[in-house]
This record gives structure tokens, C-alpha cells and sequence, in this order.
């Protein structure tokens, strides 16, 4: 069989996948979110930490429980990696240092999974498990929750009230992520991905080289790394160390761990707003970027442009040979499309374009389809925009499943897509006028800039991988980094949640011979549309400073 055609089947054994799961897996986080019964340990769990969660919280409060959450969030993880070193299991590892403790905890809860350390070198067992693998779960609860919410703002009228973030946390956790979780572990450990609380194996290689191999809990964090699209590894090389992914068979499994939640959600949307078509419309506006990207990328690696790559016949340089470049590149695609950040291979490898193509990824806003929770009210939020511009276009008030969108509305989504831009195109400009920028980056021209470029991109849109030249860990990068994480992450949650509740206190609006009806093809290419001019419009200039320079000249 040919590589090509391996690629393909690949491509589609998983589209398959998820078409299979689409349904039964919305449906169920639509009733999951909708249930008024709570579990014995969901109510258990609520006792412990004081929460009613019949109580309905308006806009304002559930954003109160967001921010408080995370910030204690930050703060455990912080004190967590300080002491750590006189905890058990500490593995003989150090307190980290308090930027990198920053910059961890920071990217950790905003969901971002930045690591400027060396897993298996730095973190302890108990960090590792009780701290980092913790946050796999409750920051993607999070995300999951506040897109809860945002559904809810349009599927409720006449009311304030967005449900109770507690609820919708716990739910997230122990309904969705956990099981799927432990099912996914099972099958990391049966294709042979490690799971253990060993000490550190000293070894000698085959060259005679002495070598240290840490153990640990690796495939119950791998599979909840890929799930909550976090991307944290817990070894250095990611999702290329054949301890966390293995073969053919585990890398494939992860690619679908990450999709499965982001591509099932706008069914969770579709049902609780009432029409299933409009969550029709979602899905397929973030399959057709996501598939373009995958098509893109692929194909550029396959050429292998450029001189190097032409010689040695194949652009396999920073890819792992049990992968392949088809394979290499589906993952790349998925995980910057995902916010996830785990990688099979070395994005700093790509050629100049196919480097772009997964830098636009993430400057979309990760919206195809997106982190979990995350992907869906950040396409609803250009949904908004999107019917804003078609009612410009022909001249009446724009609405939306029901809602006007006014200028309150329109305000809010505003404010929501100029945030990253912002936080990319300024920390990049001022990383570059300082000489920390210039000192972290291990190329000169184009490429060193899209090192630079790369890295705020990815803090900002809390995706977390990175081009692995670029040496972040220096306590400029650190704390600089972990603010965009955090202002990436929580910013925008105010105007979504701000939405919501502007939303849900409006009357339903009945439709109209002149409503645009937005779960047809039509508005699907017009939401795609709107997404590409935007993100064009904002971030070209420096795509043609970096990637495209680099691609166009090589």
C-alpha cells in the first residue's frame, strides 16, 4: 500500500469515527447539561466545597465563580510546584523556580499546557498527578461550562439566569471527561503506553551513553491531555515519546480523543436551542477549515519545499519514522485547530507554509473545532458577527436563533475577537524590540521571527505548542507568556458570558420571510468566510513577515 493512500484511509477511518460519535455523545452532553438530578458523588462534591447547585446564577455571578475557581486554581498548582521537592514521591526533582512555577500554573488552568520544562526531568509524581493531571480535567470542565452557558443564553428568554456554574463544572468532569477518560487510558495502556509509579531507571544505551528513564501515571494523563484538548505531556518530546504514543494505532486514538468532544458539541448546541440543523450548520463550518487545513498541510509536506528537504527526499526532519509525514501532518493540523498543544512532531521542522498553515490555525481562534468548550462559543461568537454582516449587507436588524443582534450584542462580540489579536500582535512587537526575543530565538530572518510569532500565538490562544527552537524558559518569556495565557483564556469568557446574559434576557423574535436562515449551506459559506477575511485582515502582516517569507523564499 502506498503511503498516500495509507494517508487517506487514515483520514477517513477517523471522519468515520466521529460521524459515529456525533450524535449518541451530543445527545448525551445535551442531557447531561439539562438533567435536574445530580449524582450521589456530584452531590457529595458540591457539600465539600459549600455549593448549592439548584441555585441559578446570572451572567455576573457564574462569571464570579469562573474567575474565583481559577485563580485558587493558580494559586494550589503554584504553592504545589514550590514545595514539592519535600513532598513524597518528589521523584529527588527540586521546587521549580517561581517564574516557570508561574508559567506552568498559569498555563495549566487557562487550559493552555505550555511546558518551558522538561517533564520527566522536573515534576514529581504528586505534581504531576495531583496537580497537573487535575487541571486536565477541571480546566476543560471549564470551557465546557461556559459554552453551557452561552447555549443557554440563546436557547432561554425573558430571563437573567445562565444555569450554575458548579453544577455544570462537576457534570463536565464526572459525567463526560472522567469515564471517556478511563476508556481511553485502557486502550493507551493495551497499544503500550506506560502507566506506573516507578522510580528513575539508570541505564546504558547501546553506544554505552548513560541514560535516566522516568516512569510515572503517563497514559491516564495522555488520555485526558488529548480529551480536554490540554497538550501537556508528560515527557519533554510530547506525543513523539514512544512512552506516551507508541504506534500507528495510539497515535490515531489520540487524534480522535482530541477531536471527539469539539466536533460533538454543536450537536449538544443544536439540541438544547430546539434545532438540530443549526448545530449542522456549526459542524460544518469548523469540518470544512479543519479538512482544508489537513488537505493544505499534508500536501505541502509531501512536496517538501526547499533545498534540504529536496536532497535528503522527503520532509522527514523532526517526525518520528513510525508516523510518517501524512500522519505527522493530520496531527499537527488537529492540535493547533484544537488549542490542544500536543505534538507528534516538531512543528519548527515544517517548511515555510505548511508552518503558516498551523499558525492559522491557531489565529482563527482555534475555532475548527476548537478546544473543548472553547472552539464552540468562540464559532458562535462569529456566528454573531457573521449574521451582524449579513444584515448590514441587506439592510435589516440582524437576528439569530430568535435573538436580535443589536448593538449591545454586537459590542460584546467585538470586544471578544479583539482580544488575542491584540495580546499576539503586541507581545510579539514588544518580544521582538527587546533583547530577550532576540536572545530566545535559534534562527535568524523569517524564520527566528516566526519563533517568536509562534510562541505568543499559541500563549494567547491558549494552544500551547510550540516551534521547539525557541527557548522560552528565561523569567521574561515566563511571566510574559503566562499573562497571555491567563488574559487569553479569561478575557474573553467575560464577553461570552456578558452575551449570554444579554441574550437570554430577550424576547423571542418569530421568524420572518426576511430571516436569514442560518442553519442552511449559505450561511455555513458565509461563516466561513467572514472567519478567513477576519483573521486575514488581522494577521496577515505578520504571516508575510514570518511563514510566508520564509515559504515564498525557500
Amino acid at each position: 500500500m502506498s503511503p498516500v493512500l495509507a494517508d487517506v484511509l487514515q483520514v477517513a477511518a477517523l471522519i468515520a469515527a466521529l460521524a459515529l460519535v456525533h450524535r449518541p455523545l451530543g445527545d448525551y452532553m445535551a442531557r447531561v447539561f439539562s438533567s435536574e438530578k445530580h449524582l450521589r458523588v456530584e452531590k457529595w462534591i458540591y457539600r465539600s466545597v459549600g455549593a448549592n447547585p439548584n441555585a441559578e446564577m446570572r451572567w455576573s455571578a457564574y462569571l464570579r465563580a469562573v474567575l474565583a475557581f481559577s485563580a485558587v486554581s493558580v494559586l494550589l498548582l503554584y504553592v504545589l510546584q514550590r514545595v514539592q521537592h519535600v513532598l513524597p514521591l518528589s521523584l529527588g526533582f527540586e521546587a521549580i523556580t517561581p517564574d516557570q512555577a508561574f508559567n506552568t500554573a498559569a498555563s495549566f488552568v487557562s487550559n493552555t499546557n505550555w511546558q518551558s520544562y522538561s517533564g520527566e526531568t522536573a515534576m514529581s509524581h504528586v505534581t504531576q498527578t495531583a496537580g497537573l493531571a487535575v487541571q486536565n480535567f477541571v480546566s476543560a470542565a471549564v470551557g465546557i461550562a461556559v459554552a453551557v452557558a452561552l447555549v443557554r443564553g440563546f436557547a432561554r428568554s425573558r430571563t437573567g439566569e445562565l444555569g450554575n456554574f458548579w453544577a455544570d463544572l462537576v457534570r463536565g468532569t464526572v459525567r463526560i471527561l472522567i469515564p471517556i477518560s478511563v476508556i481511553a487510558a485502557i486502550l493507551l495502556v493495551a497499544a503500550g503506553a506506560i502507566q506506573n509509579f516507578g522510580g528513575i531507571h539508570d541505564l546504558t544505551t547501546v553506544t554505552g551513553q548513560p541514560q535516566s528513564i522516568s516512569p510515572g501515571a503517563v497514559a491516564s494523563q495522555e488520555a485526558i491531555k488529548d480529551l480536554g484538548t490540554n497538550g501537556g505531556g508528560y515527557f519533554n518530546a510530547n506525543s513523539a515519546h514512544p512512552f506516551e504514543n507508541p504506534n500507528g494505532f495510539s497515535n490515531l486514538l489520540t487524534i480522535f480523543l482530541l477531536l471527539v468532544i469539539p466536533f460533538s458539541l454543536p450537536r449538544t448546541f443544536g439540541r438544547m436551542v430546539g434545532n438540530v440543523k443549526q448545530g449542522y450548520a456549526i459542524v460544518a463550518a469548523m469540518g470544512t477549515i479543519w479538512f482544508v487545513g489537513v488537505v493544505l498541510v499534508t500536501w505541502l509536506e509531501y512536496a517538501h519545499p526547499g533545498t534540504a528537504s529536496q536532497l535528503a527526499g522527503g520532509a522527514m526532519e523532526g517526525k518520528e519514522q513510525r508516523f510518517g509525514e501524512g500522519p505527522s501532518s493530520l496531527f499537527a493540523v488537529s492540535t493547533t485547530m484544537t488549542s490542544t498543544g500536543s505534538v507528534n512532531s516538531f512543528h519548527d521542522s515544517y517548511g515555510g507554509l505548511s508552518g503558516g498553515v498551523l499558525l492559522l490555525g491557531m489565529m482563527l481562534g482555534e475555532i475548527a473545532p476548537g478546544g473543548v468548550g472553547s472552539g464552540l462559543y468562540g464559532m458562535l461568537i462569529m456566528a454573531v458577527i457573521a449574521v451582524f454582516l449579513a444584515g448590514l449587507m441587506v439592510g435589516r436588524t440582524p437576528e439569530y436563533l430568535g435573538k436580535k443582534i443589536g448593538t449591545r450584542e454586537i459590542k460584546f462580540a467585538a470586544c471578544y475577537i479583539f482580544i488575542t489579536p491584540a495580546l499576539v500582535l503586541v507581545g510579539t512587537a514588544v518580544a521582538m524590540a527587546l533583547p530577550d526575543g532576540k536572545e530566545a530565538m535559534t534562527n535568524v530572518g523569517a524564520h527566528g521571527f516566526s519563533e517568536v510569532l509562534y510562541a505568543y500565538t499559541s500563549a494567547s490562544n491558549n494552544n500551547g505548542s510550540a516551534f521547539a527552537g525557541f527557548g522560552a524558559n528565561t523569567p521574561f518569556f515566563n511571566t510574559a507568556l503566562g499573562l497571555c495565557m491567563l488574559l487569553g483564556r479569561f478575557l474573553p469568557m467575560v464577553f461570552v458570558l456578558a452575551l449570554a446574559g444579554s441574550l437570554a434576557e430577550q424576547a423571542p423574535v418569530p421568524a420572518t420571510a426576511g430571516t436569514l436562515r442560518t442553519e442552511k449551506p449559505l450561511f455555513t459559506g458565509l461563516l466561513v468566510g467572514a472567519i478567513l477575511i477576519i483573521t486575514g485582515l488581522t494577521f496577515f502582516p505578520a504571516l508575510a513577515l514570518g511563514p510566508l517569507a520564509e515559504g515564498l523564499g525557500s
